[in-house]
């Protein structure tokens, strides 16, 4: 009887034993899962994408800024624990689970002017900072061939863009090969009123695949995300852009994405124009505020 009496209460007190340090084990292994994926929250994690375009030293207009507000800009986002990220940093991240850094943000410039080359990507590799560029590729193969490297008004080349993306810095996205215009009847990639599902359908999916296919040419390198020119979505170019493997697209609206583990909120991203005109203090109050002050 004692006996068995003893041999119960060895028999519980192991179980106890066994439960307090699974109880531990969890607690740590909760504690790491926490600490390397701290974006992974069901609400999903705020991320800023600013969108840029020419940038020159003495420019005007609503879409250049200069390089010294750029300067500006990369300072004032490391000053305050923003780290800059590319579309395939969002994509492993959403797809594959890999964390992201804290408080990231993503710097995209629309078109590929040479601007960009001459100036932004000096200052990218200065800074350390990551960009996404989206060139048009029709302008590329042109100034590919002329060797006019204007800061004012040329694009730039393909041998420049390899070099860019070979650094690390710079990743390249598709923004058609030639449908950036507003001059003509089609805004972008639009659907023009009366024109045919099918006729669209064969337009853009030409287009698309064609600079597709000069990327990875160029530089072996295939694009995941489709930023649309304008910003210009239309119902029928979306299921379009989507049959063609894109992962993500990328539009104009004004907002933070909420970007979750879900794919569908990699489609139709917002970005923020970034004016001239503003101290980088006073663009990024509310897109990306500044760190609290210890007090």
């Amino acid at each position: 009887m004692y006996g068995t009496f003893s041999m119960k209460r060895i028999l519980a007190l192991f179980l106890v034993l066994v439960g307090a340090a699974a109880g531990v084990f969890t607690y740590v292994q909760m504690g790491h899962v926490k600490a390397t994926n701290a974006q992974v929250q069901p609400e999903g994690i705020q991320l800023p994408i600013i969108m840029y375009h020419s940038m020159l030293r003495n420019g005007s207009g609503e879409y250049t800024i200069s390089p010294e507000t750029f300067e500006e800009d990369l300072r004032y986002l490391k000053d305050n624990g923003y780290t800059t990220i590319h579309m395939q940093d969002l994509l492993d991240y959403v797809n594959k689970q890999v964390p992201l850094p804290e408080k990231p943000i993503m710097l995209t410039f629309d078109d590929g002017y040479y601007n960009n080359y001459l100036y932004a990507y000096p200052l990218a590799k200065k800074y350390e900072s990551k960009i996404v560029i989206s060139p048009i590729g029709y302008y590329t193969d042109q100034f590919s061939k002329a060797d006019a490297n204007h800061a004012t008004y040329s694009h730039m080349t393909w041998d420049q863009i390899k070099e860019m993306m070979d650094s690390g810095y710079v990743e390249f996205q598709n923004h058609t090969y030639n449908l950036h215009s507003s001059d003509g009847k089609r805004l972008g990639a639009k659907k023009l009123r009366g024109e045919s599902l099918e006729d669209y359908t064969a337009l853009l999916t030409k287009d698309i695949t064609q600079m597709q296919q000069e990327m990875q040419e160029h530089t072996g390198y295939t694009p995941t995300t489709f930023v649309y020119p304008f910003g210009a979505i239309s119902d029928a170019a979306v299921p379009i852009v989507r049959s063609l493997g894109f992962s993500a697209t990328l539009g104009c609206a004004s907002k933070v994405n909420q970007i979750t583990q879900n794919p569908e909120c990699l489609y139709e991203l917002g970005r923020f124009l970034r004016p001239p005109g503003k101290s980088s203090a006073d663009f990024f109050r509310k897109i990306a505020p500044p760190q609290a002050s210890a007090s």
